[in-house]
């Protein structure tokens, strides 16, 4: 069975032109040479339509944006997990602020990739909502205020309490999202006690993504490090 690898970070090219296609290769293989080049945990979640070229591109976990909770079937412009696994991808990205799904609904998608043996990474708006994500046994939770999403506002600066509030009450391993624009925010989020970070604009519109990603990359391992060094002095 697939796994994340922490610090982990994850990169959602949603639909943005720049995100897709050929590109969407592009951004998962320069995602990974960081990766491998910082020690670090990497996976992109891309379009289904994308799904199989990405899969095939690289090693680093592909995720799908979403995941119907429907057996395979009659049931068209749906996202079966089934289909997921067969595309080469590893798991999906569920519940994001532009994709939101009721507890009922995300946890039938959650039994469904479960059942496939494949990965879920479950966004939530703020810490109550990650307590109740936590119970669903996802593989991971990124926190997300929806207000800072694409703001350019970092969340571990503006609202650090969100992260360590989560990371306080959720077991589970904690990514935060929302405004992560350079290695410095990444840093800052992982010493505050998220194991990774969830980034999109950031990266995808950059004029030099592959830049951007080594950055943050970057800002994982140094912040992942000195969070081990604190931790030994206590």
């Amino acid at each position: 069975m697939p796994a994340f690898k922490y610090p982990l970070l994850v990169l959602n090219c949603k639909t943005y032109d720049k995100g897709s296609g050929k590109r969407a290769v592009e951004l998962a293989k320069a995602l990974q040479k960081a990766a491998k080049k910082h020690s670090i945990g990497g996976a992109i979640a891309v379009q289904a339509i994308d799904l199989v070229a990405v899969a095939n591109a690289v090693k680093i976990p592909v995720l799908a944006q979403h995941c119907d909770p429907l057996e395979p079937g009659s049931h068209t412009g749906a996202i079966a997990a089934e289909e997921i696994k067969r595309a080469g991808a590893a798991g999906a990205l569920l519940n994001h602020s532009e994709k939101r799904l009721d507890l009922q609904t995300l946890k039938a998608a959650l039994d469904r990739l479960h059942k496939n043996r494949l990965l879920a990474l479950v966004c939530a708006p703020h810490v109550r909502l990650a307590m109740l994500i936590e119970g669903l046994k996802p593989d991971c939770i990124a926190v997300e205020p929806p207000e800072l999403i694409g703001s350019g506002i970092a969340v571990s600066r503006a609202r650090p309490e969100v992260i360590t509030e989560t990371t306080a009450h959720v077991k589970k391993p904690v990514l935060c999202g929302a405004g992560i624009t350079d290695g410095d925010d990444a840093e800052r989020a992982v010493e505050l006690g998220a194991q990774g970070v969830l980034v999109a604009s950031a990266v995808v519109l950059a004029k030099q993504p592959a830049k951007v990603i080594d950055e943050l990359a970057k800002g994982l391992r140094t912040g992942w490090a000195e969070r081990k060094k604190k931790k030994r002095r206590r």
